[in-house]
């Protein structure tokens, strides 16, 4: 047997519902040989009953742990384990197209990009919409008329973002970008002997862009290439089962601390680019939960003063029940004494490659 190159690391991303639709989707698609490592972070007991029976069948490794992880926990968690030339960081809501890892692969092998993006798309129908095709992600220094001071300031931008793949396909091409984002994302092992583990102070947001510019930092660089193509699935629909979840990695808790975590490691202003954020706290929640209820409530009729006089009422209730889980997952968490992480991973087999 052909010895894997690459170690796919699959872990939750904000729901647990699709979880056998993505790992299926995984398997039927990849001829080329991978190892495997889920890590499963609380999940339900119907889903965590599907995983031990994967992990029984189809022979990979399974981590579990009875409490939510926040992303980059969870990714450093299988991590740990990887000892092949190549990790590919997958989350558990998308659905893969034939051949999307051979060129991801091959991508890696002819440009020695440290990291690889597919194109990545999202909704249903799956593959028709551009999500994310390569982008650029670095700090511009601004200088401001009689100061000699510049001010840091974060530049994000995504490529073909919402466009339809069928109208842009002439211009997706493998290119030079700077950033991907850990829906799906083809990365060396070896640079996190370089620069460490992931961040684990990004609970939830911007972890992608803090990651991507580290490698770039390092003097390492990120491709794009779209001859592989994946699709994210968000909800809804969700199950009951997603909600405690949604609710926590969503939180206004996480985001904050995140926003400010990135804020202060990158030195960068709280310019518009933060408060954007900052006004768009919940949002996630209210377009997942709350307006599909407004909705039924409304009996799928459109009553702009009603949905108004009841988001008026519902929010601030939405919001306390929110701080109160982020608050409890705090205190929990404060009793569990979590896995013991080296300060720097090992070396990865990179000889070996």
């Amino acid at each position: 047997m052909v010895k894997p190159e690459v170690t796919i690391v699959v872990s939750p991303r904000e729901r647990f519902s699709y979880t056998q639709a993505s790992l299926e989707s995984i398997y039927a698609q990849t001829s080329t040989p991978f190892k495997l490592i889920y890590v499963d972070g609380g999940s339900p007991k119907h889903i965590k009953r599907y995983l031990e029976e994967q992990a029984r069948e189809r022979k990979f490794e399974l981590i579990r742990t009875d409490y939510y992880l926040a992303p980059n926990q969870a990714r450093n968690l299988g991590l740990r384990q990887v000892d092949t030339k190549y990790v590919l960081f997958i989350d558990n809501d998308v659905i893969v197209t034939s051949g999307w890892l051979e060129q991801l692969l091959q991508c890696a092998q002819e440009t020695e990009a440290t990291i690889v993006t597919p194109l990545i798309c999202i909704g249903t129908p799956v593959h028709e919409t551009v999500h994310l095709a390569g982008g650029e992600a670095h700090i511009d220094l601004v200088y401001k008329e009689g100061s000699d001071k510049p001010k840091r300031r974060v530049h994000e931008k995504h490529y073909f973002v919402n466009r339809k793949v069928a109208e842009v396909q002439d211009q997706l091409q493998r290119r030079q970008c700077e950033f991907a984002e850990f829906h799906c994302m083809l990365v060396k092992t070896k640079i996190f002997t370089k620069i460490g583990w992931l961040d684990e102070g990004l609970l939830s947001t911007r972890e992608h862009i803090d990651f991507c510019m580290s490698v770039t930092k390092a003097g390492r660089t990120v491709y794009c290439e779209p001859a592989s193509v994946v699709t994210y699935v968000p909800g809804p629909p969700f199950e009951w089962t997603d909600l405690p979840f949604f609710m926590l990695r969503w939180s206004d808790a996480w985001e904050i601390a995140s926003l400010e975590h990135f804020s202060k490691k990158w030195k960068v202003s709280q310019d518009k680019y933060f408060k954007k954020r900052y006004n768009r706290l919940g949002h996630r929640r209210h377009q997942a939960f709350i307006k599909p209820l407004i909705r039924q409530l409304t009996f799928g009729r459109k009553a702009p003063q009603l949905e108004q006089s009841i988001l008026s009422v519902v929010i601030p209730l939405e919001r306390r029940l929110n701080h109160y889980i982020s608050d409890r997952y705090s205190r929990a968490q404060a009793e569990i004494q979590p896995p013991t992480v080296p300060e720097k991973p090992r070396v990865m087999a990179s000889s070996q490659h």
